[in-house]
């Protein structure tokens, strides 16, 4: 398979960037394709400025907007890679997800109402948080954090197999407790 990793954490000694590193060395023995795009290192524009929303109707797409849409397009499965931050991702990565998620490329509209453009086969989401998981199946939080980027994003965008995975704590976690989660990220990617 050809997998598009969207990976948006601004610091490369985190958790986060151990668990890419163990996405890309799980789906490299498997014999898979990668492309990694990580959007600080890319420098990613995240905001949606004026302009580009009157190009996006027009199908008049800046040439960075076109490539990262191509990327898209290569993938058979998406891996979005990123932490919890004030109950959603990073802004540079809704901002991504703005600027490539455009109309008549992700979605369309028609008499029906919205439609899905993405024919993905799968997608992955794997979120690390710093709140303990009691706490937030407790308070019911959890549902804040799949929802919008599984269903709201992804689903509502044509992809109806998206598996999501949250790991707790991470900052306050034992070195044993993150290799477990890290154990996890492997099998999870195996049946990616």
């Amino acid at each position: 398979m050809n997998i598009l990793i969207i990976y948006a954490h601004p610091n490369p000694r985190s958790f986060n960037r151990t668990i890419l590193d163990t996405v890309e060395t799980t789906l490299s023995k498997r014999g898979d394709a990668i492309r990694i795009h990580d959007l600080y290192q890319m420098h990613c524009r995240a905001v949606l400025e004026p302009e580009d929303l009157i190009r996006n109707w027009r199908g008049d797409l800046p040439a960075d907007t076109r490539r990262e849409q191509d990327a898209v397009l290569w993938a058979d499965g998406l891996v979005f890679i990123y932490p919890i931050w004030w109950f959603g991702p990073p802004a540079i990565l809704k901002g991504w997800i703005d600027r490539i998620f455009t109309h008549k490329f992700a979605f369309d509209f028609g008499p029906s109402g919205m439609k899905g453009l993405l024919t993905h086969k799968k997608a992955l989401i794997i979120n690390t948080l710093g709140g303990d998981q009691h706490t937030y199946q407790q308070k019911r939080w959890h549902e804040l954090l799949v929802r919008p980027m599984a269903e709201g994003v992804l689903g509502a965008c044509g992809i109806d197999h998206v598996d999501h995975r949250a790991f707790y704590s991470v900052p306050t976690t034992t070195q044993a407790a993150r290799q477990a989660m890290l154990l996890d990220v492997s099998a999870l990617v195996e049946n990616l």
